[in-house]
């Protein structure tokens, strides 16, 4: 028998947030129709492998075909004579929901960094070389983001009409140097710049693979640029 774990999701309102994330929908204006059919795939999924659905998503999934059906009616009039929109009730919630994970997530990396000032005794937990957490080292930055400004990176590149095979000496070990010598007067530089001046597609892959060592070694972390297609670097001090 073959085992397949499923991306765990805190509930409902948690899975709709990452398919509005990861297809880059307007959490203001909801496609209901899309976004009904991602999650019934996952939800007919965790049917299939014989998961406990628990009630709630069971409940979301009535909710959005409710929605759907509402949507194809003609549209309700409030007392001010404005449309009533039926997602409005859905939107409230997931705005809700997505401050108080941000929320979460903040005081998660208050409560890291606290640790760092303030020892509890309790040593075993409490060693000031302890990896930290993936998590906390990526600010609401995705696999998929990295992907995204991967792949833009890469299409900026120039076309050559004529590609001449030749062999570029670079090392994991010398871009992972590379990156750490890149950090500005911030102690932070946003992947664009960084790879900015390099000409080669193949000194780019190395150096996206050494970006991906060094967070997993714990010596830099990522979080969010304002630039959609972009992600900022930072160091961290692991010196304790």
């Amino acid at each position: 028998m073959y085992k397949i774990k499923l991306e765990n999701f805190e509930g409902p309102l948690d899975l709709l947030l990452f398919f509005i994330k990861r297809d880059e929908l307007d959490i203001y204006d909801i496609p209901i129709s899309y976004i009904t059919e991602e999650y019934m795939k996952y939800f007919r999924l965790m049917e299939q492998m014989d998961l406990e659905a628990a009630g709630d998503f069971i409940l979301m999934a009535a909710t959005l075909m409710q929605i759907k059906a509402k949507m194809l009616l003609p549209k309700e009039i409030d007392e001010k004579g404005e449309e009533i929109d039926p997602r409005a009730d859905l939107v409230a919630a997931l705005l809700e929901y997505k401050r108080f994970r941000e929320m979460a997530e903040e005081l998660s990396i208050n409560e890291s960094n606290q640790r760092k000032l303030s020892y509890r005794g309790y040593y075993e937990y409490d060693e000031k070389e302890a990896p930290q957490e993936l998590s906390s080292l990526l600010k609401n930055i995705t696999l998929y983001d990295l992907m995204r400004a991967f792949k833009a990176a890469l299409a900026e590149r120039p076309k050559e009409a004529v590609h001449e095979v030749e062999i570029v000496s670079v090392t994991i070990e010398e871009q992972m140097e590379f990156i750490i010598n890149s950090f500005g007067v911030n102690n932070e530089v946003s992947f664009i710049n960084l790879i900015i001046d390099i000409p080669e597609k193949i000194t780019i892959i190395v150096t996206f693979i050494a970006l991906l060592e060094l967070v997993k070694l714990g010596k830099i972390g990522l979080k969010e640029s304002r630039n959609f297609n972009d992600f900022v670097i930072y160091g961290l001090d692991n010196n304790g």
